[in-house]
């Protein structure tokens, strides 16, 4: 077992696979990370994005047998895979997959100007993993599936004020 956290701006007892309203990097569904930093960052982000001065960071426990039970893909450090992957859900339209839960790091905005100089043919792939390899990157679990989310329990939330 281990603690997770996802950053919002409710509390979230019962977590849910969404449909976002932007391309994430590892498709639809419900996010969460093992850095409560990024959680509470997050968190913040959002509170300011709304306009309210209350949110939270949730914290959840991870059961890692139950992972290991399910259509996993996990990215230990960013590959070419990672990158393929990442692009295929940002840019694709009508792009999904079939794993229950994607973990790896997160191409956060800093990152993604990276991603973009790739895309656009300016710099390789072997260049843009070199230079991701420079950055400190958090990391982030996907649960993709209705199936996934029974691998977290919800523990508490903890309020963040601005």
């Amino acid at each position: 077992m281990s603690r997770i956290y996802h950053g919002s701006v409710e509390v979230v007892k019962n977590p849910e696979i969404r449909q976002p309203n932007r391309s994430l990097d590892y498709g639809h569904g419900f996010y969460a990370t093992t850095s409560y930093e990024q959680a509470k960052k997050l968190t913040e982000r959002r509170m300011r994005d709304k306009g309210v001065t209350v949110g939270y960071v949730n914290v959840y426990e991870l059961d890692d047998e139950a992972v290991n039970c399910m259509k996993s893909l996990i990215f230990e450090t960013p590959t070419e895979e990672w990158v393929v992957f990442v692009m295929k859900n940002r840019t694709k339209r009508g792009f999904t997959h079939d794993y229950d839960i994607v973990y790896g790091p997160v191409a956060n905005d800093s990152v993604y100007t990276q991603f973009t100089l790739y895309e656009g043919g300016i710099i390789s792939i072997q260049t843009l993993i070199q230079e991701l390899k420079t950055y400190k990157l958090v990391d982030q679990y996907l649960f993709h599936t209705e199936r996934s989310l029974h691998a977290i329990t919800f523990i508490e939330s903890k309020e963040i004020r601005l």
